[in-house]
């Protein structure tokens, strides 16, 4: 089969800036192409990265693209010029796999393969401008809300969860430390700020020889909310000392697995409302066996089942704060019920390994395929 993926115009593949999407389709098409397709991927220029190159089999082509910008609106008029550059330059294949927001409603040469969008984000309103496409989502409140947008979908929308490569996928619990971690964007939307002041409320003995550590990036041009934010987080955690460490952004997987091995429990907090589609941080965390706390959004249910491989809080709470308090106090003194979660959440994230979840998309390719 030929199957050409064109990642967006702000992040460089191989995923040197993060994201969690670049991360996913990146490593997918390698594991296409070792089960012997014929894979081309498409995504922005870079300084360091060559404009071709063959990488593990798969075909990697770069056009120009943008940084990303701060609003939607900047967001889809560079998508667009984008997606005029990536359409000039696609080869003849059979599927063609992308998240960009223009050039499914651009690309209508059947040469160039069954369209095949990705939904990486809440839909804004675009599902209508892909009628001829099938849409691929990570998560069942997805799924929903693309068919609130077009109704008539329902026969065209795929779920197919995040996949784990093999190297997150540690080959027992780690003893780890008295540890919480939160990875991710340091954004207001993924509930930072909720977190530092939930592990600030603790008493001294309820905290007592645990850290708190918040790895990922605050600069807005990765995505973050930008030094005032930092600043205020920092004023948060003042108080605690060395309790609280702010370690910055973590492009580098090895490194990133470092800090999810040597934490227990994993914090994600996110109040993304209509912004958060899976939580692929998470599932990550739970390979390395920590214990999850999330809130209480529905992309998260897919896989965090509250009680016997994490904890949800109720974020919508009066006082959301508190909630997630009180579930951080209880795990951090009941030792044997956080080390039963840890077991289970290593166990339950080997369901979403990359030779799996990449099966699922072969197979549906294939009846993609042969119905074309």
């Amino acid at each position: 089969m030929r199957i050409t993926i064109v990642q967006g115009a702000f992040l460089p593949v191989p995923p040197l800036l993060g994201g969690a999407v670049e991360k996913v389709w990146f490593n997918l098409g390698k594991e296409f192409a070792r089960h012997g397709h014929e894979v081309v991927h498409l995504s922005r220029a870079f300084p360091g990265l060559p404009r071709a190159e063959t990488v593990d089999g798969v075909r990697h082509r770069r056009v120009s693209g943008f940084s990303s910008p701060r609003t939607f609106t900047q967001r889809t008029v560079l998508d667009f010029w984008y997606g005029l550059r990536v359409k000039a330059v696609l080869p003849e294949a059979d599927i063609l796999v992308t998240n960009t927001f223009w050039l499914p409603w651009m690309e209508r040469r059947e040469s160039r393969g069954r369209l095949y969008v990705h939904v990486a984000r809440y839909p804004k309103g675009q599902m209508r401008l892909y009628r001829r496409a099938v849409l691929q989502t990570v998560s069942e409140p997805i799924r929903e809300a693309i068919l609130a947008e077009d109704p008539t979908a329902a026969d065209r929308v795929r779920v197919i969860p995040y996949p784990l490569a093999d190297r997150y996928l540690l080959s027992q619990v780690p003893k780890g430390e008295e540890a919480a971690l939160y990875t991710g964007r340091v954004h207001p939307e993924k509930g930072v700020h909720l977190l530092i002041e939930a592990f600030a409320r603790l008493s001294p003995k309820q905290r007592g020889n645990w850290r708190l550590k918040i790895v990922g990036p605050w600069e807005i041009a990765f995505g973050g909310g930008g030094e005032d934010y930092l600043k205020q987080l920092q004023a948060a955690a003042a108080p605690l000392g060395n309790n609280v460490e702010f370690v910055g952004r973590v492009f580098d997987e090895a490194k990133l697995i470092q800090h999810y091995a040597s934490a227990r429990i994993f914090v994600y907090p996110s109040l993304a409302e209509r912004g958060e589609t899976f939580g692929l941080a998470v599932l990550e965390g739970m390979a390395a066996g920590c214990a999850p706390i999330v809130s209480a959004l529905g992309c998260f249910q897919d896989f965090v089942r509250n009680g016997k491989n994490g904890r949800v809080f109720n974020h919508r709470d009066s006082d959301p704060v508190g909630a997630l308090s009180r579930e951080l106090a209880d795990l951090f003194a009941n030792e044997t019920a956080t080390a039963s979660l840890r077991q289970q959440a290593w166990s339950d994230a080997r369901h979403y390994t990359m030779n799996t979840v990449a099966s699922q998309f072969l197979e549906d390719f294939e009846r993609l395929r042969q119905q074309a």
